[in-house]
């Protein structure tokens, strides 16, 4: 098959870096060879190519060390016997070359570099280089910064160049597939994407709700020409936090999804049950994660049932009260430093730590609907399709039963098993009270 955009760049950067690396060798051992820097192989040209990782490199105009950085930590991933080379061994010693950095994997067979490995090839044995080439691993550095690599640093206590470096796997995605990645719910990543097919024409929510989620989409939106453009990031900190309290039912999951929806931005769903850990520091240790993920992505974070983790904070009176505070405090710096969107949601606003309200852009509270509200729902939710008999008075429904949009969809759901169950295509009064029974007796209610 023809080769594509995407891989013949990536083929050309590989040979562009397999040629540096023998003319690093060769200059460091003495050998003959045809260049006295590395600097004299021109890096292949991209400012006319469209493959994705043409766009990365002028995206953030990355010079000839990073590009060099960069695929070196792509090569275990495409072609890892190009770095075959460094496994070479010290006759005196018989060991590896200490000064190429590298670690070896555990299923792995081949050599993987590690931030020892590219200042090796970008200053050789220059003392002064080394330090200059150590600031591409800062925080800083749109490596780091846009989570572009992974330096992981298990090692960091030995050297700091021990780290091991690697493209991340959004980065491999992009630059070989053209798709960008999407974490999904793992034991490293206890948080899980949420969508709806739903629309905000399904929503109905009162209109000083809609007026503060106008609040938070126009901040979503508009957040760069505010801390930029009016030069408010000297007063305003970055980042957006919203609480999201009231019944069961009454939309909020919902409206965080049709948000990011709305502004193109994936929303996730953190899983308390993996966060919250009985060990201490385990919580902050996996809150850390989440966040440290989300920190350079374009994500809004929702935390529901929020009040499991954000609670308020009690009175000392043991080491388990004193910890657990610690924990709390932890948490609420932690989003508060958040430069994203945050949405916490709970059933209950007076669970939440007093600290952590005082501290929301928006507190908004998801009423129970009214008459005319539920009567929007009952009819958003059957849509036209679902056949009801001529019994069936919604606005009768809505009138007489106290319910939350969750509820009506579910005795929605129990009206048309009903119907199957006797055989009908049609649901009937009679199955939607009945739906209305169970779900008030769910609730501790009766009709």
């Amino acid at each position: 098959m023809p080769m594509t955009t995407e891989l013949k760049s990536l083929e050309n950067e590989i040979d562009w870096f397999s040629r540096v690396l023998d003319v690093r060798i060769r200059i460091y051992f003495e050998q003959p060879c045809d260049y006295d820097s590395i600097y004299a192989l021109t890096p292949p040209q991209l400012d006319n190519c469209t493959s994705e990782y043409a766009k990365l490199i002028n995206e953030y105009g990355l010079n000839f060390d990073e590009r060099l950085i960069m695929i070196l930590a792509m090569i275990p991933h495409l072609r890892p016997q190009a770095l075959d080379t460094l496994l070479i061994k010290n006759s005196n010693t018989g060991l590896g070359y200490s000064e190429f950095g590298g670690w070896r994997g555990k299923v792995h067979g081949g050599f993987l570099p590690t931030c020892e490995t590219a200042v090796f090839l970008i200053a050789g044995n220059d003392i002064a280089r080394r330090v200059e080439v150590m600031r591409y691993f800062d925080d800083s550095h749109p490596f780091v910064n846009h989570a572009l690599l992974t330096l992981d640093d298990h090692a960091s206590q030995e050297s700091l160049l021990s780290r091991q470096l690697s493209a991340s796997v959004e980065t491999v995605n992009r630059c070989t597939t053209g798709i960008c990645h999407r974490p999904d719910f793992s034991a490293g990543f206890p948080a899980k994407r949420i969508e709806s097919r739903l629309g905000w024409q399904d929503l109905v929510l009162a209109p000083e709700v809609m007026d503060e989620i106008g609040n938070i989409s126009a901040w979503i939106k508009h957040q760069k020409t505010i801390m930029e453009g009016w030069g408010l990031e000297r007063i305003i900190k970055p980042g957006y936090r919203a609480l999201f309290y009231g019944p069961p039912g009454t939309g909020k999951s919902l409206t965080a999804a049709l948000l990011g929806a709305e502004t193109g931005m994936d929303v996730y769903r953190i899983d308390l049950s993996q966060i919250v850990s009985k060990y201490i520091g385990e919580t902050e240790k996996n809150l850390s994660n989440v966040f440290s993920q989300a920190e350079r992505k374009n994500w809004i974070l929702f935390f529901d049932e929020a009040d499991a983790l954000f609670g308020k904070r009690t009175q000392t009176a043991s080491a388990n009260d004193r910890y657990a505070n610690q924990e709390v405090a932890y948490l609420l710096q932690r989003i508060e430093d958040f430069p994203g969107v945050v949405i916490l949601a709970t059933n209950i606003k007076a669970n939440i730590d007093e600290a952590f309200a005082r501290r929301f852009q928006s507190l908004v509270y998801f009423s129970m609907p009214d008459v005319d509200q539920r009567d929007r729902l009952w009819r958003s939710a059957l849509n036209g399709q679902c056949k009801v008999n001529d019994d069936v008075c919604l606005h009768r429904l809505a009138e007489s039963y106290e319910l939350s949009g969750g509820g009506i969809t579910n005795v929605i759901r129990y009206g048309a098993l009903s119907a199957l169950r006797r055989e009908s295509d049609t649901i009937c009064y009679t199955d939607l009270v009945a739906g209305v029974t169970k779900e008030l007796r769910k609730e501790g209610k009766t009709l």
